[in-house]
């Protein structure tokens, strides 16, 4: 079998279909850390700077939006989980801060990455997407 002309890098970005694009804005800058890096309304799309990597918010009933079709609902996810690596992990300073946001907490515990195994804290964004963010390898 060939090998592709290619080495994967990294993660460039990820895109989430939204019904509420303020609601996921607040949480995502204001929990998370993520800052507004450009908009291009005329498709309905927000994307966000999450360090290296991007998270683009795009509202379900936009130009993009509507080409998915039916929205994310009990019936189906936009996704699984999407992961964010942690720089200064400190698992209790980051609960604390999700509760004061009232933010819904998953399971806390370690997972492997693509570091390696280490601590991880799932939680769900207001559309009840589910994050992970994901601490460095256990030494």
């Amino acid at each position: 079998m060939n090998k592709p002309p290619f080495r994967l890098d990294h993660l460039d970005h990820v895109v989430l279909r939204a019904y509420d694009i303020p609601t996921m804005l607040a949480f995502y800058c204001d929990v998370l850390g993520c800052t507004v890096e450009r908009r291009q309304e005329a498709l309905g799309l927000v994307q966000l700077r999450a360090g290296t990597s991007l998270i683009d918010l795009v509202s379900i009933d936009g130009k993009l939006g509507r080409q998915g079709g039916a929205g994310p609902g009990t019936a189906g996810h936009n996704m699984d989980h999407l992961c964010l690596s942690v720089e200064g992990y400190d698992e209790a300073a980051i609960v604390a801060h999700l509760k004061a946001h009232n933010v819904r907490i998953g399971e806390i515990g370690n997972r492997y990455g693509a570091e390696g195994e280490g601590p991880s804290i799932y939680l769900f964004d207001p559309q009840g997407n589910m994050i992970e963010l994901k601490g460095p390898p256990s030494i």
